[in-house]
C-alpha cells in the first residue's frame, strides 16, 4: 500500500510544481490518486472518503510557506493525516500476558508479513530482550515457509516450519507448542494474511 501511495504522491508532487497556491484544480487529479491507492490497498471506504475529505479542507487555498512549496505543502498536510487515521501516536507493542504471547501476522499478499516477522523477531530479541519464535504457516505461498525459515537462520532464532499446503491452524498450534517446550516468550506466526 505504501508504494503504491508513494507513487502517486510523487506524480502529486510534479503535478503541483510550480503553482503559488493549492487549488482544488491542481490537487484533484492528485487527490483522486490517492483515493484510488488507498482504495486498492482494501481501505475501508469510510475511512478513505473521511481522509481525503480531510486532506482537502485542510490543503485548499493555503498559501503555501516561504519555505515550502505547493506539493510540499500539500505532501505535510497528506502526511499529518496518515499519522493521524493510522492512530496518531506511536504506541509500544505490549507483550503482557502469560508466556509465550502470540503474535499473528495478518495483512494483504504481498504486503511484507514474512519480512517483517524476521525484522519484528531481531527487534524483540534485540531492542526488547525477548526470546522470539517464528512460526512459518502461510500454507499457500511455498516460498514464504522457506524465505522464514532463511530469515530464522540469519537471525539465529528458531523456527517451526509446517507442510505447504497444510493445515495453518495446526501448524500454528504445533508451533506454540514447540516454542513453549524450547522456552520462547514470544512467537510470531507468519500467516497467508487474507487466505488465513
Amino acid at each position: 500500500m505504501f508504494e503504491s501511495l508513494g507513487e502517486k504522491l510523487e506524480s502529486l508532487r510534479r503535478t503541483l510544481a510550480g503553482h503559488g497556491r493549492i487549488t482544488e484544480r491542481n490537487i484533484e487529479d492528485a487527490l483522486r490518486d490517492v483515493r484510488l491507492a488507498l482504495l486498492e490497498a482494501d481501505v475501508n471506504v469510510g475511512v478513505v472518503r473521511d481522509f481525503v475529505e480531510a486532506v482537502k479542507r485542510d490543503a485548499l487555498g493555503q498559501d503555501v510557506l516561504r519555505s515550502l512549496t505547493p506539493e510540499q505543502q500539500f505532501l505535510k498536510i497528506v502526511h499529518r493525516e496518515l499519522v493521524r487515521v493510522l492512530g496518531g501516536e506511536s504506541t509500544p507493542l505490549d507483550l503482557g500476558g502469560g508466556a509465550p504471547v502470540v503474535l499473528m501476522m495478518v495483512g494483504l499478499n504481498g504486503a511484507g508479513k514474512t519480512t517483517t516477522s524476521g525484522k519484528l523477531a531481531r527487534h524483540l530479541r534485540d531492542e526488547r530482550g525477548r526470546r522470539p519464535f517464528l512460526v512459518a504457516a502461510d500454507v499457500y505461498r511455498p516460498a514464504a515457509m522457506d524465505q522464514l525459515r532463511t530469515l530464522a537462520q540469519q537471525l539465529g532464532v528458531p523456527v517451526h516450519v509446517g507442510e505447504n499446503g497444510g493445515d495453518a491452524v495446526a501448524i500454528a498450534r504445533a508451533g506454540v507448542a514447540e516454542a513453549t517446550r524450547q522456552g520462547a516468550d514470544t512467537v510470531i506466526v507468519d500467516t497467508a494474511g487474507a487466505l488465513s
